[in-house]
């Protein structure tokens, strides 16, 4: 466990993120509602995170629930948000598009990664909504600035999908499993140390790093210890 661990936290505001990084977040995902699983926040909610702390940030590009693209018109105005988070500081992004038969919607997410000229991004856990995995990590392989994806191995979290994620951190080097794993999804603190035993080095918490739950903001404290936890300590 030579390796620092990322830890990504998702952040809804300033405190969330100040706390985060003093906690000893590598990283934050920025959304808004997450009752309806995570949005695209506010541009000036990002200008505002992105001033009062230092660590990277990953806007998420989503602007209704469920794992759709939508209408030529909603991916225009995906489009025209990524342009904004931009505009506001942004330089790495979420996002992940499906069709109704549960493929990759491809179209829809290569008109959006234009838009992005080359920036970083996740795809998120749509891909364990998908068919099938394997042809959609195939299908996305060379997309540029797709370095992760974010998933939990199963879409009922990481208790049903652990088998999965430890599979594919073994399939490294293999057409489409370049990227790397970023484990969030009913991710709790047991389950840390058997993902890094097989090589799994990114871990992503939203609700366990606030200690009253969505209900209240991100607690330091809480992020101290999956600081800890993911540095094998």
């Amino acid at each position: 466990m030579s390796k620092r661990a990322v830890l990504e936290v998702i952040a809804l505001d300033v405190a969330d993120a100040v706390a985060a990084q003093a906690g000893g977040a590598d990283r934050l995902e920025l959304v808004t509602e997450m009752a309806a699983d995570g949005l695209t926040p506010a541009p000036a909610t990002v200008a505002g995170i992105r001033a009062a702390v230092d660590i990277d940030l990953r806007v998420m590009l989503r602007l209704s629930d469920g794992f759709a693209a939508g209408t030529a018109e909603d991916v225009a105005a995906l489009v025209r948000a990524a342009g904004e988070m931009r505009a506001a500081g942004a330089d790495q992004f979420v996002l992940g598009f499906l069709d109704a038969d549960g493929a990759v919607d491809l179209a829809a997410v290569e008109r959006v990664v234009a838009a992005l000229d080359g920036c970083a991004w996740t795809f998120h856990r749509a891909i364990d909504r998908a068919a099938d995995r394997d042809a959609l990590r195939k299908q996305l392989a060379d997309l540029p600035g797709l370095d992760t994806y974010l998933t939990a191995g199963a879409a009922g979290g990481v208790d049903e999908g652990l088998a999965t994620l430890v599979a594919e951190a073994g399939r490294r080097g293999e057409p489409g499993y370049d990227q790397t794993v970023l484990v969030g999804g009913g991710l709790r603190l047991e389950h840390v140390r058997p993902l890094r035993n097989v090589g799994i080095d990114a871990f992503h918490i939203g609700g366990a790093a606030r200690s009253a739950g969505w209900a209240g903001p991100v607690s330091e404290e809480a992020v101290r210890e999956w600081r800890t936890a993911v540095d094998g300590e």
